[in-house]
């Protein structure tokens, strides 16, 4: 397992966390010491039990301990942890964790509201501002009365109903042509239109008159006098428009079903009032440095200190520092090329768990734990020292850092290494080595042996580029009328340091103007318990079909989603128990034990397992079993793919809701596999994988571009890079200093290029020697 701490460094036994037992998730009853106000990283390959260790077994404990301290009543509108699956645990803190999850998706929280750098910008105009003033705060606030824009109600843009989505012209109201699903035919709202008699409801809507139009869309809700029903209820009539208003404009952001309704019927534009900038017009008259506070909001946040610094005064000095201390802890987590005006909702994963970490550096407390999610994720090679720095500076100020991560640059500049496995999922769980750094190497371990042979790697052979895709005059967010030709039918790779450009390159441009592209993203798969690696691969159907023809039933008997379902949980495996003045508690059901099978189902075997021990089954498990029964291949032809793009320790019954935002993409990209001559389009896809999963993901690749598919990859790692036929390296940096291609060619040639950034890394995995730059390059 490697040297013990103590025996190394002489450290008292108060000096760590000490974990006995522990048995959370795939973890085998390990016992392991981690060392305190130390910068701790915890490797392995993916699904070996890092998380499980890191946060469902610290974390959640140390959670659970600190908010058992709290009332009854405070308890209630906080999370939930249950104990972790562990014998002890001793040393623990306050710990926070720093993971991936997109910020608020509230429509009115910005960066600068997020990292409270809006309030002390708020309340520098108030102090400092011209003309002199008597200027309360929120005066300057889009979320007060006082400052936003009355038209947009502080959002900045304008969301209103688009009456053609909503109305099939040539339908009747009968008929259903109004799309709304809250107007659906045989409902509560569409009842109520038949029964208005304002309007003809059997006449297409195009060829209503314009009284009845306006009072079908438009009228106010107000009771219906003198109609058939008023003797017995009380008929209301309200317009289209107006219900849809009433019902949906108000909600937020973190609303799944209203996200998904406004991309369909409605449109929303820039507030023609603000033209966006979510403050009314006296608000946007004050200036400080000469510029107004919505100026010094759309700036990006590294342009901020110039600025701020000319503004003195003994009432200025204060908040200016505090504001730069913001800005500067931006800066350093390499975020600097955010705005604060920018939406926390249009922030990426990688991007919200900087600005949590950002805001983590103005915090006073000491003796924290912080557990962290991979923060390397959508950062460049070069963004990687800054962000290492500040873990260390975390750590200097008395914190006990936990790091999830993979990246060598991150695990080289560790205090101390746990490293889990040797394998995934069932074959993972141990402590393969707990130590210094530098022994690690000297280990048998996957982290180990990928360091020791990355040095030996050779690249492969180019593939000479015959086919191209043009993009001329791109200018979305920040591309400076870019033009460049994408190849297709190869492994390419478009980097850059975050915020250069290649997301508005290739997920807006290429994508819209090329009309046929596949997309992998993060984006989460589904948020069911019901649904998993089986249904979504689609493997579950020929399952079932083979389960019901050697048992001669239908295969809707091993369903759980149907006739095979559990009758006491529907097939949840869990049951809410309802707990007047709590919460509901969940338990596991009692009559399936949580294994959502009818049990005249579980009577059913093939190959000696239920349809219920089959899903408890790892998928590597799972197709082995299969094997010889599966004799035409229908089963292997879903499951295959998934084991190739390294998922093969995910069980095929394991929700989805459950899996990281890098295995959702990978089980996206496994279910599109079988297609041939398609344009993949993968974000990241690197992202939660080992190094040496890394490698089997590189080889999906190519296996595709083999077929005949165009694979483009936006990707930071090194070694999916120097793996590409292509690469087209955006920037030279970021925001307004990226949105041109400062190189293009095979990776030696990006290398060579003294002007990128990408190439000065690259050179170091290539071994090419520095000669100035010979592709020409497009200027701004």
């Amino acid at each position: 397992m490697g040297p013990d701490f103590a025996d190394e460094g002489g450290a008292e036994l108060s000096d760590f966390i000490r974990v006995r037992g522990a048995r959370q998730n795939n973890l085998k009853n390990i016992d392991v010491d981690i060392p305190k106000n130390k910068l701790v990283v915890l490797s392995g390959v993916s699904g070996s039990g890092k998380s499980s260790l890191a946060f469902d077994t610290v974390f959640s404990e140390a959670q659970r301990q600190l908010l058992e301290t709290f009332s009854a009543f405070a308890r209630r509108t906080l999370p939930k942890y249950e104990r972790p699956d562990v014998d002890s645990l001793e040393g623990l803190s306050t710990a926070i964790v720093i993971d991936q999850k997109r910020l608020g998706q509230t429509s009115r929280s910005t960066v600068g509201t997020y990292t409270e750098a809006w309030t002390l910008l708020r309340l520098l105009f108030a102090r400092c501002g011209k003309p002199q003033g008597a200027y309360p705060a929120t005066f300057f606030s889009f979320n007060h009365p006082a400052g936003m824009c009355h038209p947009c109600k502080g959002l900045g843009r304008q969301v209103e109903v688009d009456v053609d989505r909503v109305i099939d012209w040539n339908k009747t109201v009968r008929e259903g042509g109004v799309r709304h699903p809250d107007f659906k035919v045989g409902g509560a709202y569409y009842k109520r239109l038949l029964t208005a008699g304002l309007y003809d409801v059997d006449v297409p809507i195009g060829e209503l008159s314009k009284r009845e139009l306006d009072e079908l869309l438009h009228a106010e809700k107000r009771r219906l006098e003198n109609h058939d029903a008023t003797r017995y209820f009380n008929i209301t009539t309200e317009g289209v428009v107006r219900t849809i208003e009433r019902r949906w404009l108000n909600r937020e952001d973190t609303d799944n079903e209203w996200a998904g309704l406004r991309k369909e019927f409605f449109t929303a534009a820039p507030c023609s009032q603000c033209e966006g900038t979510r403050l009314n017009a006296r608000a946007r008259t004050v200036t400080v440095a000469g510029k107004t506070i919505t100026d010094m909001a759309a700036l990006e946040v590294r342009a901020l200190p110039p600025l701020l610094q000319q503004v003195g005064g003994p009432l200025a000095a204060p908040v200016v520092h505090r504001i730069l201390e913001r800005v500067g802890a931006l800066v350093r987590v390499g975020a600097g090329y955010l705005s604060l005006s920018r939406a926390t909702a249009t922030l990426s994963g990688g991007e919200s768990q900087r600005l949590k970490m950002a805001r983590q550096l103005g915090c006073e407390l000491e003796g924290l734990i912080y557990v962290l999610d991979e923060p390397t994720i959508g950062l460049h090679p070069h963004d990687v020292g800054m962000l290492l720095d500040m873990l260390k500076g975390m750590r200097d100020k008395g914190n006990t850092v936990l790091v999830v991560e993979h990246d060598p640059a991150v695990l080289s500049g560790a205090d101390w290494v746990i490293d889990l496995g040797p394998g995934a999922g069932e074959a993972g769980g141990e402590i393969v080595f707990s130590g210094f750094v530098d022994k690690l190497v000297e280990t048998t371990g996957v982290t180990a042996s990928w360091l020791q042979d990355r040095e030996g790697k050779i690249p492969p052979q180019r593939r000479a580029v015959d086919k191209t895709f043009p993009i001329v005059n791109a200018q979305l967010n920040n591309l400076c009328d870019l033009s460049v030709e994408i190849p297709l039918e190869r492994l390419v790779c478009v980097t850059g340091v975050a915020g250069s450009g290649k997301s508005s390159l290739i997920t807006g441009e290429f994508v819209k103007r090329h009309g046929s592209c596949t997309v992998v993203d993060q984006s989460p798969v589904s948020r069911s318990r019901r649904s998993n690696p089986a249904t979504f691969s689609g493997a579950f159907t020929p399952i079932r079909e083979l389960f019901a023809k050697v048992h001669g039933v239908k295969p809707g008997h091993f369903s759980f989603n149907s006739g095979g379902a559990c009758p006491e949980c529907k097939g949840m495996g869990i049951k809410e128990v309802e707990m007047r003045f709590l919460d509901a508690v969940r338990i596991v059901c009692p009559e399936c034990k949580g294994r959502r099978y009818d049990s005249t189902v579980l009577q059913h075997l093939t190959k000696g397992k239920s349809i219920a021990d089959l899903v408890e089954m790892s998928i590597t498990d799972a197709c082995s079993l299969l094997e010889s029964v599966d004799s035409k291949g229908a089963i292997s032809r879903f499951l295959q793919p998934l084991l190739d793009v390294g998922l093969g320790y995910l069980r095929l019954g394991q929700p989805l809701s459950t899996v990281s935002g890098g295995e959702a993409q990978r089980l996206k990209l496994a279910r599109e596999l079988a297609k041939r001559g398609q344009t993949y389009v993968l974000d990241e896809p690197t992202t939660g994988l080992h190094m040496a999963d890394i490698d089997n993901l590189v080889g999906v690749f190519h296996r595709l571009v083999d077929a005949g598919n165009s694979v483009i990859v936006i990707e930071h790692n090194l070694d999916v890079i120097r793996e590409a036929d292509w690469v087209i390296d955006l920037g030279p940096g970021a925001g307004q200093d990226g949105g041109r291609v400062v190189v293009q060619g095979t990776p030696e040639a990006v290398s060579e290029c003294s002007e990128s950034i990408t190439g000065r890394y690259l050179r170091d995995v290539l071994q090419v020697p520095l000669v100035p730059p010979v592709l020409p390059r497009r200027p701004c």
